[in-house]
């Protein structure tokens, strides 16, 4: 199994899942993050029609949004793979019966063939890479679809809570603006088939903030000038000509 050395891109979460089992947000346990990770797990199934694919889910951490890709959008199978060994061996213990595998390998060499995956799913993981490019690259290589989830880049206080919050700053946070994005995708000769904004409420917030965020979230996102710089989320779907 090849695993590239130790970087600050695993470091942080392999530490994360050694003390407390799993990534902090992933823990159900704080409500701004139970919110913010249903809603994005809802924007990934509203994108793109998972039924009956088999998928490759590159940064797949600690596995629960893997399974809950499994449970809500039923593809043949998932392979997960992300570089963080305790992460992968957490996620594992979440598989049950379910056609999912994961693996410790590195998002920049798939020890994949060419075309090998209906989908590439990539949700939240690019903002923590030294080379998000050639992730994209490999994911196109494997894969003919490639769906990303990331934080807006576009979201000014977004941009405040990387540079103050001591979470954001250990794990390596930085948002991209979503053209960008849609470029890395274009430069593999993708198609951006689908763009979308979404999600309202940050992790770590208070309860009253998250209540009061998510109260007003589906109105933000229904207003188009104003859900380009709202909204916390934003995905793409990218797809190779016939």
């Amino acid at each position: 199994m090849s695993r590239s050395s130790d970087t600050r891109e695993e470091v942080p979460f392999d530490r994360d899942v050694e003390t407390l089992g799993s990534y902090v947000y992933t823990q159900g346990t704080q409500l701004s993050n139970i919110v913010a990770v249903a809603r994005q797990s809802r924007a990934v199934a509203e994108a793109l029609d998972f039924s009956g694919a088999d998928v490759i889910d590159i940064g797949c951490g600690d596995g629960a949004a893997t399974v809950v890709l499994y449970d809500q959008t039923h593809p043949k199978r998932i392979v997960g793979i992300d570089p963080a060994a305790n992460a992968i061996a957490a996620a594992d213990k979440r598989v049950g019966d379910r056609n999912i595998q994961f693996a410790a390998e590195s998002a920049y060499r798939l020890p994949f063939p060419d075309q090998s995956f209906d989908i590439a799913h990539l949700r939240g993981v690019l903002h923590h890479m030294d080379e998000p490019e050639r992730a994209v690259a490999e994911a196109a290589r494997v894969a003919r679809t490639v769906l990303v989830l990331e934080p807006n880049g576009y979201n000014p206080a977004l941009k405040l809570i990387e540079k103050t919050s001591s979470y954001h700053i250990e794990h390596g946070e930085r948002s991209f603006p979503p053209a960008r994005i849609d470029r890395w995708l274009r430069d593999q000769g993708l198609e951006i088939v689908r763009r979308d904004y979404s999600g309202l409420v940050p992790y770590f917030c208070s309860d009253s903030v998250a209540r009061v965020l998510g109260f007003v979230e589906p109105l933000v996102e229904r207003l188009p000038v104003l859900r380009a710089i709202g909204c916390g989320t934003y995905v793409c779907v990218g797809r190779k000509h016939s």
